[in-house]
């Protein structure tokens, strides 16, 4: 092939083409980079499988949020910028039980009920870990999700629900100040300090399995209720009834109204599932990093957007993937950066990606 052919085909190569190409490149140097570090002893195996654990736990963690975020804008067809404060009422509402329950005859009432507001109260006080304090710990995941549905059906019924026909950007102005709002109401009432409420986890010991002969039991608690309820919502949504008319409802909202499916009850299904999920994971954030803050949901709020994003808009599913994609890349990237810019290779993957599939990975599909 002549040096004019060659030319003729690299300028017939698409923009797509190109970014395609390039990403494969980078791909492959990263992996023989990779195997270059584990073959001099830079890197073990034993913490290259650690940074994948945790980029599991943190891509699980990102999911379940990002279900009800994604659902949300399956059905209501709007990007709803206070679910990541629901995270924090979750966190806050729940921990507040967690407190009450462990440390009857322990800490004063008044520190409890504020979340240690005072400074008093600490958790290796109250022993609150999961071997410790089982009973506190799983009433307060169930109040964390209950809560967190109440507020945000009071604020459907209140804000969004006289916005229902509204144009998307006024809603989404509006899902802003709610965001806002909700995050200083409970700044007002538990203080925007931050503060360790967990005590440290224990941890469960076994032979030699993967890459430790023990389990972080907050991690795996994690892992094992996110695993759970991800098998929950893919049941109810591929066969219930009222999965059917969720589906059925964000393929098409007037063919669904038309045929007879009860959208407002749809509506009502979506925030309950949604709000719970988002409940429960803010929750079990918490358990796993010990700590707790108002802007707990906010600086989650982005990586949850490019989870839904990268996955494919819509999709119950692509959410899912997308966020465990995004776990993996923040933690596996610390190979090469430091970790106060590990979130960077996040959102540089998420843009190649869409830059190939503008869609996502699931191209943009509003079913589940």
């Amino acid at each position: 092939m002549s040096t004019v052919d060659e030319r003729r085909q690299l300028s017939d190569l698409s923009p797509q083409q190109v970014i395609r190409g390039l990403l494969y490149l980078a791909c492959i140097v990263l992996l023989l980079d990779l195997v270059r570090l584990l073959y001099v002893g830079d890197l073990t195996a034993g913490t290259l499988v650690s940074y994948g654990w945790n980029g599991v736990v943190d891509g699980l963690i990102i999911g379940l949020a990002a279900i009800g975020l994604s659902m949300t804008y399956s059905i209501l067809r709007f990007a709803n910028f206070s679910h990541g404060d629901l995270l924090t009422t979750g966190a806050f509402s729940g921990w507040t039980v967690a407190y009450l329950i462990a440390g009857v005859g322990v800490a004063d009432f008044s520190s409890r009920l504020l979340l240690r507001a005072d400074g008093q109260a600490p958790p290796g006080q109250l022993d609150l870990q999961i071997l410790a304090e089982p009973l506190a710990i799983v009433a307060g995941l169930v109040v964390a999700a209950l809560v967190t549905i109440l507020v945000a059906l009071v604020i459907d019924r209140l804000v969004y629900r006289p916005l229902r026909d509204a144009d998307g950007i006024s809603v989404l102005i509006a899902s802003v100040g709610v965001a806002l709002a909700l995050r200083y109401f409970i700044a007002l009432v538990y203080t925007s300090s931050t503060r360790s409420v967990t005590a440290s986890a224990p941890y469960w010991e076994h032979p030699v399995i993967f890459w430790t002969d023990s389990f972080n039991l907050h991690e795996l608690t994690l892992v094992v209720s996110a695993v759970t309820l991800m098998l929950g919502v893919h049941l109810l949504l591929q066969y219930s009834k009222l999965g059917k008319s969720m589906r059925a409802m964000a393929d098409n909202k007037d063919l669904a109204l038309i045929t007879g499916i009860p959208t407002e009850r749809v509506v009502f299904a979506t925030w309950v599932i949604g709000a719970g999920l988002a409940g429960v994971a803010g929750y079990l954030i918490v358990l796993d990093r010990g700590t707790i803050t108002i802007n707990l949901g906010w600086f989650l709020l982005l990586l949850i957007f490019a989870a839904v994003i990268l996955g494919g808009i819509g999709s119950i599913y692509g959410a899912i993937v997308g966020a465990l994609v995004i776990g993996l890349t923040i933690n596996v990237s610390l190979v090469w950066i430091p970790a106060d810019m590990n979130e960077i290779a996040a959102f540089g993957l998420m843009i190649l990606v869409l830059l190939y599939r503008p869609d996502g990975l699931f191209g943009g599909v509003r079913t589940a």
